[in-house]
């Protein structure tokens, strides 16, 4: 039931598939409601040592019965160790980011595809980027692809949810973020933007990129430069681009 997004938000919990992101998310003090092993885990000793430490954390672990986990996990051959987790999303969404604490936000708009949204949140995590945000029609972050795409990240990278991008816009350029959004064309390159300002950079969907009426309230807009015959990147790589720019500007700003 809990591959339903509206089940999941209903019970504002989510299932990470994995030994690795059981483990991860321990060590990251996320809330584990319960673990759940398949048979062949029950002899592992890595899957024990982590579901001993889920009890000590107030989880509760149930063995499963041969077949079980099959028809309940997202892929076609499980990993033997099944989690539910609270949802760790911020309640009071967008309206938390300030760009004192919260520098560099990354806003996904219409972004469809779990697997690049997974690579956004494992990106924004590796870069240092603040927060991320998913708006407008963009894949539930508590998606298990998009899960298993974080690599562990969504446990350690702020995020939450905000479905009218418009009104996102305007509340972050009032709060003193600089909005600006990435386009194929004219624009202004990547390296010669100043990263260091509190930014909101809006990321659009895998192939319509972001509607002209949002284009319309950006402050800015960001291209980055390609030779070859590509049309444009995939939303992870120009993400993982203008994300490891901003810490190279922060880093040297640093260093002065």
């Amino acid at each position: 039931m809990l591959q339903k997004r509206t089940t999941r938000w209903s019970e504002r919990v989510f299932v990470a598939e994995g030994l690795e992101l059981l483990r991860t998310a321990l060590e990251a003090g996320q809330p584990v409601e319960s673990v759940y092993v398949a048979p062949e885990g029950v002899a592992d000793a890595a899957i024990q040592k982590e579901c001993s430490r889920a009890t000590g954390a107030g989880a509760r672990v149930f063995p499963l019965a041969p077949g079980v986990l099959e028809r309940v996990a997202d892929t076609v051959t499980p990993q033997p160790v099944l989690s539910i987790l609270s949802m760790m999303d911020d309640p009071s969404g967008a309206a938390a980011l300030h760009p004192s604490s919260h520098p560099l936000v990354v806003v996904m708009v219409d972004v469809r595809d779990p697997g690049n949204a997974g690579t956004v949140l494992r990106t924004a995590d590796a870069s240092g980027a603040s927060s991320v945000v998913f708006s407008a029609e963009s894949v539930d972050p508590y998606n298990p692809k998009t899960v298993r795409a974080s690599a562990g990240s969504i446990f350690h990278v702020p995020f939450c949810v905000e479905p009218d991008a418009l009104a996102l816009a305007s509340s972050l350029a009032e709060r003193g973020y600089r909005t600006v959004a990435t386009v194929v064309g004219d624009g202004t390159d990547y390296t010669a933007v100043d990263w260091t300002q509190p930014t909101a950079v809006f990321l659009g969907n895998e192939s319509a990129g972001l509607g002209s009426d949002l284009l319309g309230t950006m402050q800015g807009t960001v291209v980055i430069p390609m030779e070859g015959s590509a049309e444009s990147l995939n939303v992870g790589v120009a993400c993982a681009v203008l994300c490891f720019e901003a810490l190279r500007q922060r880093r040297l700003a640093a260093a002065r």
